[in-house]
């Protein structure tokens, strides 16, 4: 298990939450998803969310478009 805090914070989208900076990543290994240590803006309260529950906010200068969390995403095919 690793857990790593991240310096600067990184803004993220959690779906069903809203946005907020992670400050942590928690790695348990090959046969789990990572978990986001995300502070939510609006209550102030801490999560844990799995990463296929998580995108980086938008950022207009970067590029980066809005998350549109809720609609389809790629999924990763399984190796039979």
């Amino acid at each position: 298990m690793a857990f790593t805090q991240l310096d600067p914070p990184l803004p993220m989208t959690v779906e069903d939450r809203g946005d907020g900076y992670a400050v942590a990543v928690i790695d348990y290994g090959q046969e789990f998803d990572l978990l986001w240590v995300v502070a939510l803006d609006a209550s102030g309260e801490i999560w844990c969310a799995p990463n296929p529950k998580v995108r980086m906010q938008g950022n207009w200068s970067m590029g980066r478009a809005r998350p549109n969390l809720g609609k389809s995403s790629p999924k990763i095919a399984s190796i039979a």
